[in-house]
């Protein structure tokens, strides 16, 4: 049962440091995308003419292929006139003789108002342009419930195509799509 211990020699002691690959000729990087998929889609889509919805959580807004200006503001009571200044003076800029000043400054104060009671320290304000219509949105920068009860009123502002409340990754966004087409005249008839 005992068979002989093989004898190997004497027993070398490992050199020092131990031996290690040469390093990569070129780092490593990240997979690429595949070309032939189609990517996210990310952008808002538009609801219908007089339409408020109220959505959950949805990706981050990308606004492309149309003219754009945002500012932020930081979220106190007199931001809403600050806001109103730089919109109306955007919109003029484009061009854009409707909807009325009144009524641009109605639905930027609401929104921008609702931001900022969700109590953030900051607040942002975008405008863009697209197909004779004029979106804006009001972004908090909280994770606050969207409040319901604005769209009413955001709904009833004269030009208004459809406005809407969503939660985001980026905060509580509130927005309203106006009509930039002078309001029809009703004419009597006899």
């Amino acid at each position: 049962m005992n068979e002989p211990a093989e004898n190997k020699g004497p027993k070398v002691p490992p050199s020092y440091p131990p031996r290690t690959p040469p390093p990569q000729k070129k780092p490593v990087e990240a997979p690429r995308p595949d070309p032939k998929s189609k990517p996210a889609n990310t952008t808002l889509p538009l609801p219908g003419p007089a339409q408020a919805r109220v959505e959950t959580r949805r990706p981050r807004m990308a606004v492309t292929n149309r003219r754009v200006s945002n500012w932020a503001f930081s979220a106190d009571p007199w931001a809403a006139g600050k806001a109103v200044r730089k919109v109306t003076h955007a919109v003029r800029d484009w061009e854009y003789s409707n909807p009325q000043d009144s009524f641009l400054e109605e639905t930027v104060r609401l929104l921008v108002d609702a931001a900022v009671k969700d109590a953030g320290r900051r607040i942002s304000v975008h405008l863009a342009d697209q197909n004779g219509m004029l979106l804006v949105v009001a972004l908090s920068h909280t994770a606050t419930e969207p409040p319901r009860s604005r769209l009413a009123e955001l709904a009833s502002v004269t030009g208004t195509v459809s406005c809407g409340v969503d939660a985001s990754d980026e905060g509580l966004r509130i927005w309203s799509l106006l009509s930039t087409e002078p309001p029809r005249t009703r004419t009597a008839t006899t």
